[in-house]
């Protein structure tokens, strides 16, 4: 089957809407998670460059409160690595808040801190000072930061340091990396699918059950496993079978009740007619009232073909076709095992039985003789029972399984009948989920096929 229609009908299923709205829906999650990863990482750095900067604030105001006249000179004299007085005329155009909070923790509100960043060529001028800040094999990083601090010592002077630290190298975000997006779809794709086939399980085995029902009243309960609210829907379910049996099954006990009492007033009423004097006349009445008593039982035969209380069972195809035609020669019925498949099937084999006989009487009665044969036909068995008869107009095949409905007058045995052999026939096959068709031979006759799937 091509790939594009078969995506397009899961996309299409429940559980192909589970997977799009989970792969999608994960996907920007993760996504989303990985950016807020990122950015947080990015506000951490931030946050320990202030704290290095205050951290140096602190350490210099510290000196200097110990000693103003040798710090002074000290970062004069630029013998604080990383500390000394700032150049004049420098202004801090965007003071730092987040840093002037930081400089208020540690050196206190009376210290009236202003600090900012500025470029590091107003620290440093000379551009051979510059050059001097970068360590050998270490030309290509970047240039240090440079920041301007401004306090009140503790003596009341007024102090403006400069600053300079380390730029912290931050790495290229590799969250919108081509490869990571694939990965994150793909994992998020895949899990997404194992969930949407373990949501849609359930869903699948009701399905299955509902057909299973529809072709048979009589199937097998589905096993009531999952959660509450499955286990609850499939109970309903289960309640539904049995409610439907119990229906058809007070129906044909209401039938065989009315058949029962007929019996009694059809036998009266024939015993009563061999006392008409009219000869004609008492055969014609005769014949109506014993096609009455068959009308009644067959009506009787169809009513409970279709609820089959019959317990499954594994059995050989070959044997049983073989003594179906055996049985049937017997009682002097031309009928023949054509070929067998070797293959075992579960079933119901009473219904199996019945369904073939009355195909095979019908084969007899319209085609002149029978012929059963089974075969394979991909994960199908099918049992075939075909006679060399004039076959059946086209145009009536497809009503031929509708009960009363009988062959043309131009056929052997035409007429005769009731015409529900091949509806109970059906019925039967239906018990067990097998399937009934009729259609005309090559080369003549009628081709009757019971197709058994899941074999």
């Amino acid at each position: 089957m091509n790939p594009l229609p078969r995506a397009a009908n899961f996309l299409r299923s429940m559980a192909g809407h589970i997977f799009l709205l989970l792969t999608i829906g994960m996907s920007i999650a993760a996504i989303l998670s990985l950016l807020v990863a990122e950015q947080s990482r990015r506000h951490d750095i931030e946050r320990i460059r202030i704290e290095r900067v205050a951290a140096s604030a602190a350490d210099v105001a510290a000196r200097l409160e110990q000693n103003p006249q040798r710090t002074t000179h000290m970062l004069a004299a630029r013998q604080i690595m990383g500390a000394y007085v700032a150049p004049a005329g420098i202004a801090i155009t965007t003071p730092d808040s987040m840093l002037r909070q930081a400089l208020v923790r540690r050196l206190g509100t009376a210290s009236q801190p202003v600090a900012g960043q500025v470029p590091i060529g107003f620290c440093f001028p000379d551009r051979a000072q510059r050059e001097k800040l970068s360590a050998a094999g270490m030309a290509n990083f970047p240039t240090p930061d440079c920041w301007i601090v401004r306090f009140t010592d503790t003596g009341g002077t007024r102090r403006a340091i400069a600053i300079n630290l380390p730029r912290i190298f931050v790495p290229k975000s590799s969250t919108l990396n081509p490869l990571y997006l694939l990965l994150i779809v793909g994992s998020s794709a895949a899990l997404s699918i194992l969930v949407a086939r373990l949501a849609a399980a359930p869903l699948r085995r009701l399905q299955t059950a509902a057909e299973a029902f529809s072709l048979s009243l009589d199937p097998e309960p589905i096993p009531e496993r999952g959660p509450d609210e499955v286990r609850a829907a499939l109970r309903t379910f289960n309640l539904m079978q049995q409610r439907a049996r119990d229906g058809f099954r007070e129906r044909t006990q209401l039938l065989a009740a009315i058949s029962h009492d007929l019996q009694t007033p059809l036998t009266r009423l024939r015993l009563r007619l061999e006392q008409v004097s009219d000869g004609p006349l008492r055969e014609r009445l005769t014949q109506d009232v014993q096609a009455m008593q068959i009308l009644v039982r067959e009506g009787l035969d169809l009513a409970a073909s279709a609820d089959s209380g019959e317990d499954w069972s594994v059995v050989d195809i070959d044997s049983l076709l073989a003594s179906l035609a055996e049985d049937a020669q017997e009682f002097g019925s031309p009928v023949m095992f054509a070929g067998g498949c070797d293959a075992r099937a579960r079933i119901k084999p009473n219904a199996l039985i019945r369904c073939l006989s009355n195909l095979v009487d019908n084969a007899v009665k319209y085609g002149g003789d029978a012929e059963l044969s089974c075969f394979r036909e991909g994960h199908a068995l099918i049992v075939q029972v075909r006679d060399h008869g004039p076959g059946i107009d086209p145009d009536l095949i497809g009503s031929m399984f509708e009960p009363f409905t009988r062959g043309t007058p131009g056929q052997p045995g035409g007429r005769s009948g009731t015409g529900i052999g091949l509806t109970i026939a059906r019925a039967q096959a239906l018990t067990f989920g097998a399937a009934v068709r009729l259609t005309n031979g090559a080369d003549g006759g009628i081709v009757a096929r019971v197709e058994i799937t899941g074999v």
